[in-house]
């Protein structure tokens, strides 16, 4: 029965809550149309959802044909509970805007939307031409748990079926039949204290169903009595990589009550293979080829999969079926690249990974999917984008851990994951002190995730190692079943204690670092030997504060929040953090802004001054660990903390959720450029870094050093500079300079042979030191003692700058060429000048959209070409706006011309 409490909840909800903070098509029902031959496999695409609160009938009467859905709420197949509300723009207000979230969270249980059960319901049709062919659930993951019924028969209960990640298959062959079936499935509350699901600790609020649903979707698979399962293929490279030895492994399982002979065959990498097995009433075998057995997976000179900037990622296939009595029974594919993965500890203890045998700094950030994991491939897909325009290598996922599409992505794209459990919750609570132990039913979960995870993993080039913990490494129990389990999976990946520096006596000590911080520090930090500093491994850190670009801000904050944020540094942010104190005030990162910059007169000054901050610290940040890659206590790998949000976000992205790119994702890219010249904050060096593994003849390098007023006080041309792959160069180390401005600027520009821009840097400076209070630090920052002075930054007089703008259409693509140029009249430098395109003069920002380069300083008489790459809008001129710290803002179209970009 719905009580007045609950009653009462709806209609909140209903006036306060959301419409979603993306564009969602509104929800429709579809029932599933089963592929009819055997080895296909067809996702569920809708399902149709109602409170069990609501709909309170039992398990065999909604599992019934003619059981009545009228006020269901037709949901996408991989919907949890809130995002199909959503869905259905159930919600009037977004619940990203402000703190909306907080009308859907009541603590109450009595009037808690998501206390009970939610039913997840749906009608498949079966071919009529079924024979004796076999129907298969795969359900792939469900949080908390469900109770499963098929055409009024319960297939199984949520003792068996529970956990976000176990994958488990049901033949329900006995209880379907041609034409319609109805599939339900009753879905259990989720809290991520006491199950083994999700949870988002500081990251963002709690999503108000705890993500309860079939978050990864359910499949039904047809087959005939042999069925195949978990293909893997196993590479094996020579030290020189000119060969190549393949294992190939797929798991058969008789579905009938009689004995089978089943041909397994297929090829893998183009060579043939097939074996025949005998197989007893249900029996599972292992059947495995080699080139023992099959000479031809020896390969010579075998395409090498390489991560992006060390050389390009092929792939290979695996196509495998089981035939029985001559007719196809399964099939089973799998996509692999051919590599080798190894890690080893420096003398320090720091852990580094070696692709195909070299060494590489890893460069990545903290992944986070939608807060309800909402299914959005064409998003993915332009996160990954993002990922290789900032130049990073690495996406670490603590949790959260995503679908087959994610994986395939980095394969394609060469981008590595680290994958491994999240921290906290359920999946910590037996390794804190005085935290709750697990009960067998929580090991088997565990155990099932970890198989699961193993199995869809294993193949993807693009993953190199699994973190069985993260800010807890797990007791001896638990961590033995997890490296037992990930090798009984043949697992060849380095297995990771946990992202603190702990060990396990089945995996080893850690070799990771997470000693902070989390909130500001000052660029400098990155270069010290301490804590956080630029050296060993550094599983999750930065400088906390990520401001957004104005509009986002606006976007995401009522106005008396946008009115804090400048004003009031004291004051909680619920887009800070909702749900920790610690980091729910922005007071270390205001005061430090007010202090180097000047105190903000305005929301727009605030911003503006954050987007300086937010570059200067994440470019230093990557450059203090490309500056240390090849030193006495190297840097192996940096993640920053974090590369996007589940939400729109105050804190830690290196794009926010709108997907706009701002000044810490122009300072991350700017650091990660492959070949790169940069300035170092402890030895004043000028230090180039080769990311990749080519060796560079013949570079051309200026240094500049000018005053405020941009006086020249320092310049050197450097050239035929060769700088070998894989390692960093010291060019030469600054003097010290008489009279310079308090406030004064670096210019580095790095040129070929021939004279092509490959590397541009300027950097805006103080002569007085921020000076860290080492001894006052904690887990999440060190204070200071004293600041940098970058307030003559204000007084800079106004600048001038042209534009000179056109697009041409590639493809599905526009792509905006920008000439900015500082006529030689100028007055000043135009500092940190920011370039946007709009969709008509007053349309919406094109986004995603890549640039080449942004947020760009030039003197006067310079220029720099830029180019932006976004989604084409056939109707539509671009407008192209620039604006900039001492720039008047102006706008110009940007004509669209004929021909294609190549």
């Amino acid at each position: 029965m719905q009580t007045p409490a609950r009653h009462t909840l709806w209609m909140m909800v209903a006036m306060a809550a959301s419409a979603a903070s993306v564009v969602h098509a509104q929800a429709t029902y579809v029932p599933t149309t089963v592929a009819a031959d055997a080895g296909s496999v067809t996702s569920i695409a809708h399902w149709q959802i109602q409170d069990s609160a609501k709909a309170q009938q039992a398990g065999a009467e909604i599992s019934l044909a003619g059981y009545s859905t009228k006020e269901w709420y037709p949901v996408s197949g991989r919907a949890t509970v809130m995002a199909g509300l959503l869905e259905n723009h159930t919600f009037k207000n977004d619940v990203f805007y402000s703190d909306n979230m907080r009308a859907v969270q009541v603590p109450d249980s009595s009037g808690n939307l998501f206390v009970t059960p939610w039913w997840y319901r749906t009608q498949f049709t079966l071919s009529k031409d079924l024979g004796q062919k076999h129907t298969m659930l795969h359900t792939n993951g469900i949080i908390a748990s469900a109770d499963l019924w098929v055409n009024g028969h319960q297939v199984v209960d949520h003792a068996e079926l529970a956990g976000a990640y176990p994958v488990h298959d049901f033949d329900v062959t006995r209880w379907v039949h041609a034409g319609a079936n109805v599939l339900a499935m009753r879905v259990h509350p989720a809290d991520p204290r006491t199950s083994l699901s999700i949870g988002w600790v500081d990251w963002n609020p709690t999503p108000p169903d705890n993500n309860m649903g079939p978050w990864r979707g359910v499949d039904i698979a047809l087959t005939g009595p042999v069925a195949l399962s978990y293909p893997h293929v196993q590479s094996t490279l020579s030290p020189d990589l000119s060969h190549a030895t393949l294992a190939v492994k797929v798991t058969a399982k008789n579905l009938d009550t009689a004995a089978h002979d089943a041909t397994i065959s297929g090829t893998v990498a183009g060579v043939p293979i097939q074996q025949t097995v005998h197989l007893a009433p249900g029996q599972t075998q292992d059947v495995s080829f080699s080139s023992s057995t099959t000479p031809g997976m020896a390969l010579d000179h075998p395409k090498i999969w390489w991560p992006v900037g060390m050389g390009d990622h092929p792939l290979y296939q695996l196509e495998m079926s089981a035939a029985v009595d001559g007719a196809t029974s399964d099939r089973a594919t799998a996509s692999f690249g051919m590599r080798s993965v190894s890690s080893n500890l420096t003398k320090q203890g720091y852990r580094q990974f070696f692709i195909n045998g070299k060494p590489l700094l890893i460069r990545g950030g903290g992944w986070a999917p939608d807060m309800f994991l909402r299914d959005d491939p064409a998003r993915m897909e332009a996160e990954f984008n993002y990922v290789l325009n900032l130049g990073l290598n690495t996406i670490r996922s603590e949790g959260k851990l995503e679908n087959q599409r994610f994986y395939e992505l980095a394969d394609q794209h060469g981008i590595l994951i680290l994958a491994g459990w999240e921290c906290c919750d359920k999946w910590e609570s037996a390794a804190k002190t005085g935290g709750s132990p697990w009960t067998a039913a929580d090991m088997k979960v565990a155990e099932d995730s970890m198989a699961s995870e193993a199995r869809l993993l294993r193949n993807h080039p693009s993953v190199i190692g699994f973190l069985i913990g993260s800010d807890n490494a797990p007791p001896p129990p638990i961590a033995k079943m997890y490296v037992d389990t990930l090798r009984a999976a043949d697992w060849s990946l380095p297995i990771i204690s946990a992202a603190v520096p702990q060990g396990t006596a089945d995996a080893g000590p850690s070799g990771l670092k997470m000693a902070g911080p989390y909130d500001w520090i000052p660029p400098s930090y990155w270069y010290a030997d301490k804590l956080g500093g630029a050296f060993g491994f550094d599983s999750e850190v930065s400088a906390g504060a990520d401001i957004p670009r104005l509009e986002d801000v606006q976007r995401m904050l009522s106005p008396q929040e946008q009115e804090a944020l400048w004003k009031y540094s004291e004051q909680r942010q619920y887009h800070a953090s909702a749900d920790w104190s610690t980091f729910a005030v922005l007071t270390p990162f205001d005061n430090a802004l007010a202090k180097r910059y000047g105190a903000p007169t305005s929301l727009a000054d605030y911003v503006a001054k954050a987007q300086l901050d937010n570059y200067d610290n994440v470019r230093a940040q990557f450059e203090a660990f490309n500056a240390h890659m090849d030193a006495a206590n190297p840097s192996t790998g940096v993640i920053y903390w974090m590369l996007n949000n589940a939400w729109p976000s105050l804190h830690w992205h290196l794009y926010g959720y709108y997907m706009n790119p701002a000044g810490a994702y122009f300072g991350a890219k700017k650091a990660n450029e492959l070949v790169h010249i940069q300035y170092s904050y402890d030895s004043k060096a000028i230090v180039l870094v080769n990311q990749t593994l080519d060796d560079v003849h013949g570079l051309q390098a200026n240094i500049r050093l000018r005053n405020l007023d941009g006086s020249m006080r320092f310049e050197k041309h450097l050239q035929d500079i060769d700088l070998a792959g894989n390692h960093t160069r010291q060019l030469a180390t600054l003097p010290a300079i008489a009279n310079l401005s308090p406030t004064y600027f670096i210019e580095l520009e790095l040129a070929a042979a021939d004279g092509k821009p490959v590397s541009r840097n300027v950097y805006w400076l103080s002569t007085r030191a921020d000076v860290l209070d080492w001894a006052k630090s904690n887990w999440y920052l060190t204070p200071l003692t004293q600041y940098g002075d970058l307030t003559a930054l204000q007084s800079l007089p106004a600048a001038t700058s042209e534009i000179h703008a056109s697009t041409t259409r590639d493809g599905k693509d526009e792509v905006t060429t920008i000439t900015l140029s500082v006529p030689a009249s100028s007055k000043a430098v135009a500092l940190f000048q920011h370039v946007s395109i709009r969709r008509g003069a007053h349309g919406d920002l094109a986004l995603p959209i890549r640039w080449n380069d942004n947020d760009v300083t030039l003197w006067p008489g310079e220029s720099i070409v830029l180019t932006a790459r976004y989604a084409s809008q056939e109707t539509v001129v671009p407008v192209v706006e620039v604006s900039g710290w001492n720039v008047p803002a102006q706008s110009v179209p940007a004509a669209i011309t004929q021909g294609a970009v190549h």
